[in-house]
């Protein structure tokens, strides 16, 4: 039912690893990978950088909900323990968006918002995005916004941490 853009990000442990696990896990239905960045920890600081990147995946049967189980089973996977709201961690697969056959899913409940309510202003999910789908866009505020002009709105020096490397996930599952 629904194509998802997904955010990936780890800073403890093999980091790329945990990063690939994730295609890995997606095989055939992950249908596009952005470069990894590397970007210094947000919200609590006092940790090591994350490598970041966006995945769009795509599942004729799975609903955000289905994509929200997916992501935890990814963490859990890793190893990944929730003890402290943006500490460290081994995995962490962020439902940014999901579209639809009716277009981009709007959901505001206790388990689930979409889109991601502030992936419209985290540099570290605006490069990624644009960097694997330039036209995107994504509901901000009731209305769609390009993720360019989100990512125009974000601090510079926000921006100028959000650094590329030279690391490459894989998608895997191709025949």
């Amino acid at each position: 039912m629904t194509k998802v853009v997904l955010s990936i990000g780890s800073n403890m442990g093999d980091r790329m690893a945990h990063l690939q696990s994730v295609l890995d896990g997606l095989g055939a239905g992950a249908v596009a990978v952005s470069p990894v960045y590397e970007t210094d920890a947000w919200g609590v600081v006092e940790q090591d950088p994350f490598l970041n990147a966006v995945v769009i995946a795509d599942d004729p049967v799975l609903d955000g909900y289905g994509w929200l189980r997916r992501a935890h089973e990814f963490e859990d996977a890793a190893g990944r323990v929730r003890e402290r709201h943006w500490g460290p961690r081994t995995l962490d697969v962020d439902l940014v968006s999901c579209i639809g056959t009716d277009g981009e899913v709007l959901l505001g409940d206790p388990d689930l918002t979409l889109p991601h309510p502030y992936a419209h202003v985290r540099a570290f999910v605006l490069i990624p995005w644009l960097a694997v789908d330039p036209d995107a866009t994504v509901t901000v505020e009731g209305r769609a916004r390009p993720v360019a002009a989100c990512l125009d709105a974000v601090d510079a020096g926000e921006r100028a941490g959000v650094r590329r490397t030279d690391l490459q996930l894989r998608l895997t599952g191709r025949g």
